[in-house]
């Protein structure tokens, strides 16, 4: 990995999104192709957060300023990926469920998947059944949803009971997360996949579609 590799991903991993900006715009004026910029330092980056997130070294905080600055990168690489025909390793849809207005979390799953080059459909909060369905129709293979709150936790059994009645669920990857959320639950409403946080949930991702 040449110097400017390593100080776009050290810069990524430190959340130095005014370094991270030039430094691949530089890159990219070198002749640097947009899939190495994005495999060798935002990728490769986002794969070291999630590490240092599950070592205890990281916490939520450093996590979302990472993924801040992974994403004002990929902003600028984004057309000149497309330009270099670079297909994502799949793609995900992403909401907090209906009733539910929390954020934060999802949106951190949402970066932390888009780091490690799956392409993200955010639905938003409060998202219902019918959108996510729609997302799907729309070729995403994965939907992830996402409650915050007990209350609206029965609305994940209600959108995977929604995607067998409009004779998608066999097709769709159905994740779900959140800090009330457990695998008990994940099991008990038919969901493929669970995970208790972000660097998790990219795991499940590519595990779930054998990446």
């Amino acid at each position: 990995m040449s110097n400017l590799m390593q100080e776009i991903r050290q810069a990524v991993i430190e959340g130095q999104a005014k370094t991270v900006v030039p430094k691949v715009e530089q890159a990219l004026a070198d002749g640097v192709a947009p899939d190495v910029i994005l495999n060798e330092s935002l990728i490769s980056a986002m794969a070291e957060v999630g590490q240092l997130f599950e070592d205890s070294e990281f916490f939520v905080p450093e996590m979302l300023i990472a993924a801040r600055a992974m994403s004002s990168a990929l902003e600028i690489l984004k057309p000149r990926l497309v330009e270099q025909g670079v297909e994502p390793i799949g793609k995900i849809a992403i909401g907090t469920v209906k009733g539910d207005l929390h954020d934060i979390g999802k949106s951190l799953v949402a970066m932390m998947l888009e780091g490690a080059g799956f392409e993200i459909v955010d639905l938003g909060v409060d998202v219902p059944a019918e959108k996510f369905i729609e997302a799907a129709q729309n070729g995403a293979k994965v939907v992830a949803m996402s409650a915050l709150l007990t209350t609206t936790m029965p609305n994940m059994k209600k959108t995977i009971e929604a995607f067998r009645e409009a004779g998608l669920r066999d097709q769709t990857v159905i994740m779900v997360g959140g800090a009330p959320v457990t695998q008990t639950y994940a099991d008990e409403i038919g969901a493929d996949g669970y995970s208790p946080d972000a660097s998790a949930a990219v795991r499940k991702a590519k595990e779930l579609l054998g990446v």
